[in-house]
């Protein structure tokens, strides 16, 4: 059964955040509340975390994943950025994007797009979302909180824990936070493309 964590959506409980931290260094997964939907997440090194996301969602091996960030210094460590992308994104960020980059060689091959070697990076804006990043000190590797065959994602933590509760190690509840996914932004090509209109606003981008 999947741990139940009740936090304020504003100023999380510190105890909480560390609880939910401590599953995740012991290869947890858990949902969380994201400044665009409810998500699922795990450590970037937790092998089988990859592995039930997809389960759970049915999802094949071309998905990209998105690996969360507490900031830039993070992100710039996962993704090769030039001068444009750079301030395109810092002017974006955090917020609700996510932005398709090429990876850096540090990058593990499971995690990067196999044909592309490209990876979905971003810095949310939800206070319980990056308090949880930046306790752990490392990104979160995650993916919307989708089920197969459902037109939006979650919205309730308590669906989430009574519909998810056998396949989830946690579920971290901070109340609505809506259910439209991000807006995804393709850099791989050097040029801006907006592959997936979603929360954030899309015309910095066109």
């Amino acid at each position: 059964m999947a741990r139940y964590f009740d936090v304020h959506p504003e100023n999380p409980q510190p105890r909480a955040i560390a609880q939910v931290v401590e599953l995740l260094r012991g290869d947890a997964l858990i949902a969380y509340p994201t400044d665009s939907c409810y998500a699922l997440g795990s450590r970037m090194d937790n092998h089988d975390g990859a592995d039930r996301i997809r389960r759970i969602r049915h999802l094949d091996d071309r998905h990209h994943f998105t690996l969360v960030c507490a900031d830039f210094a993070q992100l710039g460590q996962l993704v090769q950025l030039d001068n444009s992308a750079f301030r395109a994104i810092k002017a974006a960020t955090p917020g609700p994007y996510t932005f398709i980059l090429p990876a850096t060689p540090e990058m593990p091959k499971r995690l990067a797009h196999a044909k592309k070697r490209s990876i979905g990076v971003r810095i949310p804006d939800h206070p319980v979302a990056m308090a949880i990043v930046r306790e752990l000190g490392e990104p979160l590797l995650s993916s919307t909180l989708l089920m197969p065959g459902a037109e939006w994602p979650m919205l309730e933590g308590w669906q989430i824990k009574e519909e998810l509760d056998l396949v989830l190690d946690a579920v971290v509840d901070a109340g609505d936070c809506g259910t439209e996914p991000t807006t995804v932004v393709d850099f791989t090509d050097g040029a801006p493309e907006v592959v997936r209109v979603g929360a954030g606003d899309p015309s910095r981008f066109e």
